[in-house]
């Protein structure tokens, strides 16, 4: 595991952009090109902020991004792929290819076998993460299905992922928070050669502290990552305020 805990949000994003980059462009260096994931929610502004800034021939790179709503529309405030776009995908220009989920598709069945399909032996070289208030990787609410070979998958969302969606501002009210998403799921996430987890915000201490020091358990899904070999997370004096003053650092 490794770990860097930042004063504040702007740090965190910069420290945790360069990581991410040095990682595109190493592989850029040893095949030619770069696969990546690229995460979404008000945790990832700062890091997509520095990772613009980064020296990257994005012309080399292709992108997946993790979930999407069901049933809202790319123009809805709260899509990610709306958020993407304007957010990455049109300032980085040049992009080979991004690869948008598409929550609002007629025939659900056959958009997550377009997905599959373009995951198909896809070696990930660097995934873009956040965790969720309530411990979940991408939108894995817990108890997380850790099991499941399907890259992508229908899920449900839980109570205190919607009420997250909500105060983020993302929805006028809970009601209108969507209750399923198309998501990667765990082990499509955990196959990523490298992990760039940025989580800012004192309303993230207590899923930090249950993914770093409790055990791995699919009732906090982001506990898989104390696993993966190239995990790297970056937080800030507030997300890492419940940790004991003796972890590891």
């Amino acid at each position: 595991m490794n770990l860097s805990i930042s004063k504040n949000k702007v740090e965190l994003g910069t420290l945790a952009a360069a990581k991410g980059a040095a990682f595109i462009n190493e592989a850029i260096r040893e095949k030619g090109f770069a696969t990546i994931i690229v995460a979404t929610g008000a945790s990832q502004f700062d890091m997509l902020q520095a990772l613009l800034q980064e020296k990257i021939d994005w012309s080399k790179v292709e992108a997946f991004h993790l979930d999407e709503y069901i049933g809202v529309p790319v123009t809805h405030p709260a899509s990610f792929r709306k958020y993407l776009k304007e957010r990455f995908v049109e300032k980085v220009g040049n992009l080979k290819e991004f690869h948008y989920i598409e929550g609002d598709a007629q025939d659900l069945n056959a958009e997550l076998a377009r997905l599959e399909a373009l995951m198909a032996d896809k070696q990930v070289d660097v995934a873009f993460v956040g965790i969720g208030e309530n411990g979940h990787l991408a939108f894995n609410d817990p108890p997380a299905d850790f099991d499941t070979e399907k890259p992508f998958s229908v899920v449900t969302l839980d109570e205190a992922c919607r009420k997250q969606q909500l105060g983020e501002g993302w929805f006028p009210s809970f009601d209108d928070v969507p209750k399923q998403a198309i998501s990667m799921g765990v082990r499509q996430i955990m196959k990523s050669k490298n992990i760039i987890n940025t989580v800012p915000d004192a309303r993230k201490a207590v899923a930090v502290q249950g993914s770093l020091t409790g055990p791995v358990s699919n009732l906090c899904p982001a506990s898989i990552l104390q696993t993966h070999p190239s995990c790297h997370w970056f937080l800030d004096i507030d997300s890492a305020a419940l940790l004991p003053k003796d972890f590891a650092r």
